[in-house]
Formats: structure tokens, C-alpha cells, sequence
């Protein structure tokens, strides 16, 4: 080879070339990651947001913007989410479902975590699957399975608020006990060895060791059980007993087959704003319980990641 071939200079790639290995360059920083998880998040909340938007609506089009006002939620007489009985009603047996779930399915969800985390005999795997059969089961099987349950076995449960309880219960409460076993597997034995060394009885280390470090997965658990049980709709519709029972998505449902009103769009962006305000208030909790446990440098957004773990 000449020294002008060794010196010459190198030909410059064409346009396709350089816009080819721009897209395909496997070292280079991902160039449209952010493209779709931009079109997504649009895509996700550009509809509810238009919905919240227009149960501030002056008329009562749903397609029109006529003005901002209050009268969807506090201002008509008759058919506004605070005068509108139907409305205000399924808002708070929503609320009284999403409750009692809390309440019964959390501390459930945590001795079954618990129980099946320290289970080492014969049928332990078997336990364990049949804990996650509810989070596979669809939700409309679930459903239909508990009506005919309570229709023909436990004939004692009539449809209605102790029913609906119930299935909430039973499809909830796989979701605490994942949140809590991953705590469990997380932090170990050790500590509940420690205290086993140091004279703690079984039930004094669970309630001054144990439970204490397993704060955050409760509070976790807590957030989403209810932030599921408020929104139900297959259960809650199942199980309903009527009027009296009907939660605030099966009064959407009911609004939206016939010509529903921006109330609609006001009680739906209430349950809407319940719910976010629920799993922000579960991971402040959660972000106070591990304050002591986050890495330098770890964002927020590691944070969310784990607030379900």
C-alpha cells in the first residue's frame, strides 16, 4: 500500500448510512425510549383527562365546552354529585367497601404472608400456588364463581354489602400477600434470630422486630387494596343486591347505557382523584418507613419502583 493510500482520506458515509447507524447503533443512548414513553403516558391520560375536564362544564354537553363551573358537583339542585341521592350514595358504599377490604384484608393478607414464608412441610408449594390463583383467575370468573358460591353453598350470604365485601376480600387479599412475602424475603431471618439470641420470646420478636420492619409493605398493601376495592366494578356488580349496593362504577356503567350527564364525569374524576391521593399518601408512608434504607442517590423514581415490593 502507497503512503497517498495510507494518508488519503476516509470516505465520507452517505446519508442513508449515518441516518442508518443512528437507528441501529446498539452502543449509542436510547433515541426513542423517550418517544414512546411519552406516547404512551398521552395516550394513558389525555382521555381522562378530557373527561375531568367536562364534568366542569357550565352545560351539560359532553362535547362542547360551554364554560367553567361547579354545577356537576355541588351547584344543580337535582342531578349535581351532592344532591343527586343515587350519585352520593354509591359514592359512599364505594367508600365503605374499599374500607372494610382494608380492614380485613390486610392484617389477613400478613399472617398468611407470613405463615407461608416460614412454611417448610409437606404442601407448602401447593399453598403458595393456590395464594396466587386469585391474581390469575379473570376477575369476571371470580365473579360468577362467588355468586354461585353464596347462591348455593353458604346460602347464609345474601347478595348485597356483606357479599360484596367478601369477593373484595378473597381477590384482594393475594395482593398483600405478595407485597409482604417480598418483604419477608428482602430482610431476612436474621433479625428475628438476633432477638431469638438476645432471651425475645416468638411472639415478642414478631410484634417488636418483626411487624416494625414490615411497616412498609403493610402500608403498601394497605394503599393498594384499596385503591383496587374502590374502583371494582365485576365484584361489586356481581354481588350487588340492587340499587342499595350499587358502588359508583356501576353507576357509570348504568349512566353511560343510557345519556349520561357530566355528573358522570364528576363522580368518576372524584374516584379518580380518592385514588391517586390514596397511593400518594401510601408512598409517602412508605418513603417515612425506609427513609433509613434508601441508597445515596436514589431518586424518586427508584422509589416507586419499590413501593410495591
Amino acid at each position: 500500500m502507497t503512503d497517498a493510500a495510507i494518508h488519503a482520506p476516509a470516505a465520507r458515509p452517505s446519508v442513508w448510512e449515518r441516518t442508518r447507524g443512528w437507528i441501529v447503533n446498539p452502543w449509542g443512548r436510547p433515541r426513542f425510549l423517550v418517544l414512546i414513553t411519552w406516547g404512551y403516558i398521552l395516550w394513558s391520560i389525555v382521555p381522562v383527562l378530557i373527561a375531568i375536564q367536562f364534568s366542569f362544564n357550565s352545560s351539560r354537553s359532553r362535547t362542547i365546552w360551554s364554560g367553567f363551573s361547579l354545577r356537576w358537583y355541588t351547584q344543580d339542585p337535582a342531578y349535581s354529585v351532592l344532591h343527586d341521592p343515587d350519585l352520593r350514595h354509591a359514592l359512599v358504599q364505594s367508600f365503605k367497601l374499599a374500607t372494610a377490604d382494608v380492614i380485613i384484608a390486610v392484617p389477613l393478607g400478613v399472617l398468611l404472608a407470613l405463615g407461608l414464608a416460614r412454611w417448610r412441610g409437606r404442601g407448602a408449594g401447593t399453598s403458595n400456588f393456590i395464594m396466587l390463583f386469585p391474581l390469575v383467575t379473570p376477575e369476571i370468573v371470580m365473579g360468577v364463581s362467588l355468586l354461585l358460591v353464596f347462591s348455593h353453598i353458604f346460602t347464609f350470604v345474601h347478595t348485597g354489602t356483606l357479599a360484596q365485601i367478601l369477593g373484595h376480600v378473597t381477590f384482594s387479599i393475594s395482593y398483600v400477600v405478595v407485597i409482604v412475602r417480598g418483604r419477608l424475603f428482602s430482610i431476612g431471618r436474621q433479625y428475628e434470630e438476633a432477638a431469638a439470641d438476645l432471651g425475645a420470646s416468638p411472639g415478642v420478636a414478631l410484634y417488636r422486630v418483626l411487624l416494625p420492619l414490615l411497616t412498609p409493605a403493610i402500608v403498601a398493601g394497605a394503599a393498594i387494596t384499596f385503591a383496587l376495592s374502590i374502583d371494582d366494578f365485576v365484584i361489586s356488580f356481581w354481588l350487588s343486591s340492587g340499587a342499595s349496593t350499587d358502588t359508583v362504577p356501576i353507576q357509570i356503567y348504568a349512566a353511560t347505557r343510557a345519556a349520561p350527564l357530566p355528573s358522570t364525569n364528576a363522580i368518576a374524576s372524584i374516584m379518580v382523584a380518592v385514588t391517586l391521593l390514596t397511593v400518594l399518601v401510601g408512598f409517602l408512608a412508605y418513603r417515612f418507613f425506609t427513609r433509613g434504607e434508601r441508597t445515596p442517590g436514589g431518586g424518586l423514581v427508584g422509589d416507586m419502583a419499590a413501593f410495591d415490593i
